[in-house]
């Protein structure tokens, strides 16, 4: 269940912060790396090319043209209506989410230009929940769908998710449903919907929409996969292969149809486009 709330609710701005520090240690090869040679680098080490997490803000910012990002999200928020508790309330969850991510909710939606081509674009945000998709994020994807539709333009979503929120129990559920009939209705209408799976998409967000894509490009490095590698194990009594719920796995069985290096993402972003919409 999702409650519109108008009052103090929180738009995307993609203005960069100060940096308090200006270098930080790659977790791969261990080197010091200044910070700003790593954005201009994709967030990709400079040193031994190992890539570094990308907030849904920074991924957003590296795949469309500077500038041309307008919020269109609706201003829902998540209700509570489990009265879910766990280690700490279902409420005070979201609160802490929000103050970690300066986000409403785990997904940027907007209109935005990618090699100059209109589209609407979504983002997930990992941090906030695992990317987790409750019932705030199915209706965001659902209007940013038919905003693609109501203005023409491709829709693209980049997924980064554990899968949906189980503190909304059936609601959630209800969304994985509501998305999939909305992605119908942007075939009928003939509007591409491009997929970028990155690390990692799993879960009710693979299942009900990630996977749903007209072209399914996933970003090097990616997990993809619907439950976890020790529950399909002890399931099925079978060993799996190494390379498991990896992108090359994914590429090699047809669930995918690209790989791409985070580096090109924006360019092969722009080289899809301009295969749907015409340019000029």
């Amino acid at each position: 269940m999702a409650i519109f709330k108008d009052k103090n609710y929180f738009r995307v701005d993609l203005s960069k912060e100060p940096d308090e520090s200006l270098w930080m240690r790659c977790k791969s090869c261990g080197e010091l790396v200044f910070k700003r040679r790593i954005r201009e680098n994709n967030n990709i080490c400079p040193n031994c090319g190992a890539y570094f997490f990308l907030t849904a803000k920074e991924r957003l910012e590296s795949l469309i043209d500077e500038g041309s990002f307008v919020d269109i999200s609706k201003p829902i928020m998540d209700d509570d209506p489990l009265e879910f508790t766990d280690t700490k309330p279902y409420p005070k969850r979201i609160e802490e989410a929000q103050e970690k991510t300066g986000l409403a909710s785990a997904i940027i939606l907007g209109s935005a230009t990618v090699s100059e081509i209109p589209v609407v674009i979504g983002v997930m945000e990992f941090q906030f929940i695992g990317g987790s998709m409750g019932s705030v994020m199915g209706e965001q994807i659902c209007h940013g769908m038919e905003e693609a539709i109501r203005r023409r333009v491709p829709f693209i979503l980049v997924s980064s998710s554990g899968g949906a929120r189980v503190q909304e129990g059936i609601f959630y559920l209800m969304q994985m449903a509501k998305v999939a009939t909305v992605r119908t209705r942007l075939a009928e209408e003939g509007i591409p919907f491009i997929s970028v799976m990155t690390y990692p998409t799993t879960g009710g967000v693979l299942a009900s929409i990630a996977s749903l894509g007209d072209v399914i490009i996933a970003e090097k490095g990616a997990t993809i996969g619907f439950a976890g590698r020790r529950v399909i194990k002890d399931t099925i009594a079978e060993e799996l292969p190494e390379n498991f719920q990896t992108d090359a796995f994914a590429l090699a069985h047809g669930a995918i149809d690209r790989v791409v290096p985070r580096e090109d993402l924006k360019d092969e972003l722009g080289k899809l486009l301009s295969l749907f919409v015409e340019v000029g």
